[in-house]
């Protein structure tokens, strides 16, 4: 499916991703490893059977992205122009390896741009959920989205 164009966007509108994905000790390693980020909390095992957690964290960065990625697919593929940013970050409970991650995304606003007639700016509020559908993350994220062709 093609991403939707800013006309498309109901303001209310949620969407429940069908793509979903379990994450792999591997996913987390790499992730950590390819952002130079040593936070043993992530990466050494020892370290993270002796925290209150009792093992490793995914890194919450990679929890971000899975996030927004799962959402692509349905909703931005090929329409975004630009990630404007996103804001109201958060992270009420770890992600564990073997976790399954599944996504929301509701649309918040959605508005024409101010200074480029073909295009406008949506904003969305993106949640994952673990297998147990307990919240794992949530963000607001804006995006410059195109408009149709006249």
């Amino acid at each position: 499916m093609a991403g939707l164009y800013l006309e498309e966007f109901v303001v209310g509108h949620v969407f429940r991703h069908t793509l979903r994905k379990t994450v792999t000790e591997s996913d987390n390693m790499l992730f950590s490893v390819m952002t130079l980020n040593p936070q043993p909390l992530h990466i050494d095992f020892d370290f993270a059977a002796k925290s209150e957690w009792g093992k490793p964290l995914v890194n919450s960065l990679f929890t971000l992205g899975l996030m927004i990625g799962i959402s692509v697919n349905d909703i931005t593929v090929g329409t975004t122009i630009a990630n404007l940013g996103m804001k109201e970050t958060m992270f009420p409970h770890p992600v564990f390896h073997g976790d399954t991650i599944r996504v929301e995304t509701t649309v918040v606003s959605v508005r024409d741009s101010r200074s480029k007639p073909d295009r406008g700016i949506v904003e969305f509020e993106h949640r994952a959920y673990n297998q147990n559908d307990v919240l794992v993350a949530k963000c607001t994220r804006q995006a410059m989205m195109m408009k149709k062709a006249a």
